[in-house]
């Protein structure tokens, strides 16, 4: 019986995919073979060495000790693309914000509540206040094509926007999305000088923090509209505030607030609402709780962020996976053992994915708790699984 603890409320839609003849979970599970989360902070948490896997529904991996489940052998995932069109829908919303003023013209309607009769004409006398420009047949610069950008691209060039993305690591499903009529950018300076409006799609790291500042800024078009749905640290607040005084920026969309930006006037401040939709919680869920299925009963990694996707599909009854560091000469002393006891591999796989790799092995017999135990004691063996 595997054990399946829920730091967060996990979306019903996908807890019913653990059949109950295998899996218990819940919130008050000790010792779990896997986590499910969504914003709980893992990062003062000790983990137990039972802890195969932690699924995060969600795309963000950033309340997790990444580096710290690694050295462990615990498999992180995340949902990249669970719920991407629930973003994609409030980025469009935030364009359309961002340009017509209409956060500003829904105050002053509200301050109009005790006017009476007077209500009519105050709103024709006001609203020009609050005139902005059309979206259609501007320029528009994606910076990041993943589930996420593509989308965006897709949806805004089908609003007649031209749109121009920009992402030096596109993948090739990704690729394979996105309209052929989106410009490929080459490089971000095209995309801040061509641009009247920029969507940043982008995780954050030590290359991306501060991505937008008082720099980059300075070489974007005069009054360009900036919207940030993916993480806080890709803009600096200081810069976009001083941007947004100087007039060099006419609107900051963000599903980021931050103290300092709360308040400020060309800030459309939204409560980190990407994701909260019923049906993205429920896709989350499920993709989620499909990875740690596919993990915990056949050892196939799908969609995880420090270890490398591999699948196998089962070809015998003795399935031995090994989570080990990227180094050298590990392959023969994995197998090595197989020979000796004159069992033959009928199937394996071998990938890496930085200073770690993850080796699968279909044998034709089972392998004893002689051969597991040699296994691990080979340098750089982290831990062994036998299923």
């Amino acid at each position: 019986m595997y054990k399946i603890q829920t730091l967060n409320k996990i979306s019903p839609s996908g807890l019913e995919h653990f059949h109950s003849n295998k899996y218990t979970y819940g919130n008050e599970i000790t010792s779990p073979d896997a986590i499910m989360v969504r914003s709980a902070s893992m990062h003062e948490m000790d983990f137990s060495s039972d802890l195969l896997a932690i699924a995060r529904a969600g795309a963000g991996v950033n309340n997790i000790p990444v580096d710290k489940c690694s050295e462990d052998g615990i498999v992180v995932f995340n949902t990249p693309g669970a719920n991407a069109n629930a973003v994609k829908e409030l980025v469009i919303c935030s364009l359309l914000l961002s340009s017509r003023k209409i956060v500003s013209g829904i105050d002053f309607c509200k301050t109009l509540k005790d006017e009476g009769e007077k209500v009519g004409p105050l709103v024709e006398k006001g609203k020009s206040a609050f005139a902005g420009p059309e979206i259609s047949g501007k320029k528009l610069g994606v910076i990041g094509l993943g589930a996420i950008g593509v989308l965006v691209a897709n949806c805004a060039k089908s609003m007649g926007m031209e749109v121009f993305g920009y992402d030096p690591y596109l993948s090739v499903d990704a690729a394979w999305n996105l309209s052929r009529s989106i410009k490929h950018a080459k490089s971000l300076q095209e995309i801040f000088s061509e641009c009247d409006y920029l969507s940043l799609h982008l995780p954050s790291n030590k290359e991306t923090k501060d991505l937008v500042n008082s720099a980059s800024i300075s070489s974007m078009k005069d009054g360009i509209r900036i919207l940030n749905f993916s993480r806080a640290e890709l803009v600096c607040d200081d810069d976009i505030i001083d941007a947004l005084q100087s007039g060099k920026v006419a609107s900051y969309a963000t599903d980021f607030p931050t103290h300092k930006l709360i308040d400020v006037n060309g800030v459309i401040a939204i409560p980190h609402l990407g994701a909260s939709t019923p049906e993205s919680e429920d896709n989350c869920a499920r993709m989620a709780v499909f990875e740690l299925i596919d993990y915990l009963e056949n050892g196939v990694i799908k969609n995880s962020v420090n270890f490398p996707d591999v699948d196998l599909p089962r070809s015998t009854d003795c399935r031995v996976c090994v989570i080990h560091r990227n180094i050298p000469n590990v392959l023969n002393p994995i197998t090595a053992p197989f020979t000796a006891a004159n069992i033959n591999i009928n199937n394996m796989v071998n990938l890496s994915k930085k200073d770690y790799a993850y080796t699968i092995v279909d044998s034709d017999k089972y392998a004893d708790e002689s051969i597991i135990k040699q296994i691990r004691e080979i340098d750089g063996i982290i831990r062994v699984r036998v299923l």
